[in-house]
């Protein structure tokens, strides 16, 4: 049997998609499956066994549409001589359920909505857009319509020899070719979904400050490519030696994860990263502003969920429409020290919620 799972386009949904991946992979324990993910995203079911291939799709977005077309007929074509028996398609839109048609999918499992029930042969009703889920929960509903039974929420992350090698060179060549004298926190500021999620500069310098000189902890902040500015200014802001960025390595995701898996903690806001940190099995924080926390829920034990009570939120806007941005700026350094001094020292302080 060969099984096609369409992934998530994004980072953390791709993390949250694995407790599905893994009751398709329990039920078809000798299929063989393959992921189709978006091309930055293979990395991140890189040591894996839920599935036996990655394919990425065809980087099409900037593409004249002539070109576009032509692209996406060849992917097409490759689909379909794979000859699937059967595709899940975790994502809603109306781009996979055409692709998993296309390319001659015997079984289509999907969502029904957005013009594309017809595209499929088991469409599973959406929930209502106004009442919040957890993504995860979503995605094992969609396992259980492909005949699947759940096992459990806990989500899968590898972090490859050759990727926490790369970590520890990097951490040698930016340190001066010392060891870390200490834990390291890493902070992870960024977010695809927009500016409303990035909680201030200036408050994640003051945090780092004080995990150095407080709690004598090494600070590591985190970046994507398009965050690496944000990234070099805290670390100016902080104005500390022993607090650094991955802003001027080759960064990837092979790379920050295993930079999640060296740390202690992670300090986070609601953005992709976030997710490395519960099945590599450390404390997250993670910070709230304009989104609602049941959206990203995961059940995750070690996790602290931080988000300020506002008459405006979470308003799920990608920039606040009132210019203020109160959901993160009024959420104190204060705060988040006292949660990551409760993380770090769980028997000395109680723990925040």
């Amino acid at each position: 049997m060969k099984i096609a799972i369409f992934g998530p386009n994004w980072v953390g949904d791709l993390v949250m998609a694995t407790p599905a991946l893994r009751a398709i992979r329990q039920r078809h324990p000798h299929a063989e499956i393959t992921a189709l993910v978006r091309p930055h995203l293979p990395p991140v079911l890189a040591g894996l066994t839920l599935v036996d291939r990655v394919i990425s799709h065809p980087a099409t977005g900037r593409l004249a549409l002539p070109a576009r077309l032509r692209a996406e007929e060849r992917w097409a074509r490759g689909l379909r001589s794979e000859r699937f028996d059967l595709a899940v398609l975790l994502p809603n839109s109306l781009h996979s359920a055409l692709w998993a048609w296309w390319g001659g999918a015997r079984e289509r499992v999907g969502f029904d909505g957005n013009g594309r029930g017809w595209l499929l042969t088991r469409p599973v009703a959406r929930r209502p857009r106004n009442q919040p889920y957890p993504v995860l929960d979503e995605y094992l509903r969609l396992a259980e319509a492909a005949g699947c039974t759940p096992l459990g929420r806990e989500m899968e992350l590898a972090c490859l020899p050759t990727e926490r090698e790369e970590f520890e060179l990097f951490w040698r060549q930016s340190r001066g070719g010392r060891a870390p004298q200490s834990g390291i926190v890493c902070l992870n500021p960024g977010g695809a979904f927009g500016a409303a999620k990035h909680w201030p500069s200036r408050h994640f310098a003051e945090l780092a400050r004080r995990l150095v000189t407080r709690l004598d902890r090494e600070v590591l902040v985190l970046c994507g490519p398009a965050e690496r500015e944000t990234a070099r200014e805290i670390v100016r802001l902080a104005d500390h030696p022993r607090v650094g960025s991955l802003a001027e390595a080759p960064v990837s995701l092979g790379l920050t994860k295993a930079a999640v898996a060296a740390c202690e903690l992670l300090v986070t806001t609601d953005s992709g990263p976030r997710h490395f940190g519960a099945p590599l099995g450390k404390p997250v924080i993670t910070l709230y502003g304009p989104t609602h926390q049941a959206w990203s829920e995961t059940h995750y034990h070690r996790g602290v969920a931080l988000q300020l009570a506002v008459d405006c939120g979470p308003c799920q806007k990608r920039v606040c429409p009132l210019g203020h941005h109160r959901c993160l700026e009024e959420l104190s350094v204060d705060q988040v020290f006292a949660a990551a001094t409760a993380a770090l020292n769980p028997r000395s302080l109680p723990r925040v919620a």
